[in-house]
């Protein structure tokens, strides 16, 4: 994805205040984070009721409502979106069934290289206490996750994004993955494919 630089330009404005900058920014990235919500929501459990519509559309509230970021470039902002919408469905899975101790809400995982999991799934709560541990211990393993996972994004544009090597970033991603399966194993998730 090259740089834009109106996008750019658009997003310090926003950063400096202007509510008019914010507005001409979801025309220019609807469509991208469409794809991004799709690409997450295909991971989630047949039957899960958020669309990707709905997704994109509580993400970009929530930028709406929050401070003005300081994105750097169209890359840093796409990033942020996609922890929102990791965040958007942890608290969709903690409001859908508050009294059940998993959350309800199940992640099939396919973006973590664990197709046998696909008809179980792994809790979505488990996974982001997961990624908060693999956080403290490696904060680009975490975001690479996060990018991959709940933002959707295919490994190129995240080796572009995070500035790695090809080579790194399946190392990255490899351990990553490693680090978060024995989580969940122990959390009682499906076995090892």
């Amino acid at each position: 994805m090259p740089i834009d630089t109106e996008i750019t330009g658009l997003l310090q404005r926003w950063h400096r205040g202007d509510r008019a900058a914010f507005d001409q920014l979801l025309p220019r990235f609807y469509a991208e984070l469409r794809r991004s919500a799709e690409r997450a929501l295909r991971h989630e459990s047949p039957g899960h009721t958020l669309q990707a519509t709905a997704l994109v559309h509580e993400a970009w509230l929530r930028l709406a409502q929050g401070a003005e970021p300081d994105w750097h470039d169209q890359q840093h902002f796409l990033a942020g979106a996609a922890r929102l919408m990791r965040q958007v469905l942890i608290d969709h899975a903690r409001r859908r069934d508050a009294g059940k101790r998993d959350g309800g809400e199940r992640l099939a995982l396919s973006g973590l290289g664990l197709e046998a999991a696909q008809d179980g799934g792994f809790d979505v709560l488990a996974l982001d206490q997961a990624l908060q541990q693999l956080q403290r211990l490696d904060a680009r393993k975490a975001q690479l996750v996060e990018l991959r996972v709940f933002g959707g994004l295919e490994f190129s544009e995240i080796g572009r994004l995070m500035a790695l090597s090809r080579a790194t970033l399946h190392r990255e991603w490899r351990s990553a993955r490693a680090f978060l399966w024995r989580l969940l194993e122990m959390e009682g998730s499906p076995g090892p494919p």
